[in-house]
């Protein structure tokens, strides 16, 4: 299937899960697809670093909150 909804991907530097290889795979393949994409990695951040509860990552989250706002903002019809 063919992906036309652009993607936002903000990720976790520090996730023990999708590692930075798996990270740039996934930027591979949506630019190989011409799919429009913006990813920002959140260096030293863990996996849900957007729970405000993580103090340590207030800004990175602040950050990233901001980036979904405009990136809904500009792709909202």
């Amino acid at each position: 299937a063919e992906l036309e909804a652009p993607i936002l991907a903000l990720q976790a530097g520090a996730d023990q899960h999708i590692t930075a290889d798996l990270n740039e795979a996934f930027e591979r393949a949506l630019a190989e697809a011409g799919v429009e994409h913006e990813l920002v990695t959140y260096e030293g951040a863990p996996h849900s670093f957007f729970d405000r509860r993580y103090e340590e990552f207030a800004e990175a989250s602040e950050d990233a909150w901001r980036r979904v706002l405009e990136f809904l903002e500009r792709h909202s019809a």
